[in-house]
């Protein structure tokens, strides 16, 4: 089962997808997939409304794809979460997570457009795993109390202006990250008890058909379970906050590929949790 959100930008209507691939309207159950939705039980709800036969067929052919969540309160990151990419950089693995923001209007859906900012010159792309939060959470006793607070995951892209991001940023890094379109999301919510094992998920990403990342979620520095206890002991998490868990090496930072110009196309995917692609466009 996977939850998503069809229609046009600013009206998109709470799908749900069955096991064959048939959209089913969730509108019985729910204006929108969103926190307020995923706190009040809503995934196990639609699941027995699914299962139970109560949701009406969707005809989903031509629309659009939103975020799979409407925009969430936070949108947290984490920096430097693989091996591999933090070694591509030239940066030691970090002692603890590295967290930063990207503004929540930045989230938009998985084949939107990624506008080039005014002044842009090195924009990248990162394939990663986003993890929607199901349940407020604050100070977890331990990594192991994280599993019920996550609601599930999703595809995200966590588009970088490297210049903004490095050389403009006065020590911080979210000026590099917040551009409008800047968080491909989705195409859909998985949720967690559908995933199975989240440390062992290929993450991959393409531009204009070459390949660029190609790696897995056991290469990160600290697991999903570790990121969740670890910010709720600095922050409270809302249900429906996104968090980006980091990308694996392949980036145009390396140095071995070009930066993104407009016409290029991105794709990215992840086992399990669908693809995105995203066509360049000038801001």
């Amino acid at each position: 089962m996977e939850l998503l959100r069809l229609g046009p930008l600013g009206h998109e209507r709470p799908v749900v997808r069955d096991s064959e691939g048939g959209f089913h309207d969730l509108s019985s159950l729910t204006d929108d997939i969103n926190g307020a939705f995923l706190a009040d039980d809503g995934i196990e709800r639609a699941r027995d409304a699914l299962a139970a036969g109560r949701l009406p067929r969707l005809d989903a052919e031509g629309l659009r794809t939103g975020a799979p969540i409407a925009r969430p309160g936070a949108v947290i990151c984490i920096g430097m979460n693989y091996a591999a990419h933090a070694a591509e950089t030239g940066a030691l693995p970090p002692a603890a997570p590295v967290i930063f923001f990207k503004h929540p209007n930045t989230v938009v859906g998985p084949d939107d457009d990624v506008l080039v900012p005014r002044g842009a010159t090195k924009v990248d792309w990162e394939v990663e795993l986003a993890v929607v939060i199901g349940r407020r959470t604050a100070y977890l006793d331990s990594p192991a109390d994280a599993a019920g607070h996550i609601a599930g995951y999703a595809v995200a892209n966590d588009v970088s202006e490297r210049a903004f991001q490095i050389e403009h940023s006065g020590g911080q890094w979210s000026k590099g990250k917040s551009c409008e379109t800047f968080n491909p999301l989705g195409p859909w919510l998985v949720p967690a008890a559908d995933v199975g094992d989240v440390q062992s998920l290929g993450l991959r990403s393409w531009v204009n058909g070459s390949p660029r990342q190609s790696s897995s979620t056991a290469d990160m520095i600290f697991d999903v379970a570790r990121i969740v206890w670890e910010l709720s002991q600095y922050m409270v998490l809302e249900p429906g906050d996104l968090i980006n868990t980091g990308t694996p090496e392949g980036v145009a930072l390396s140095g071995a590929f070009p930066y993104l110009a407009t016409g290029d196309v991105v794709e990215l995917e992840i086992d399990r949790l669908g693809r995105q692609r995203q066509v360049v466009k000038g801001g």
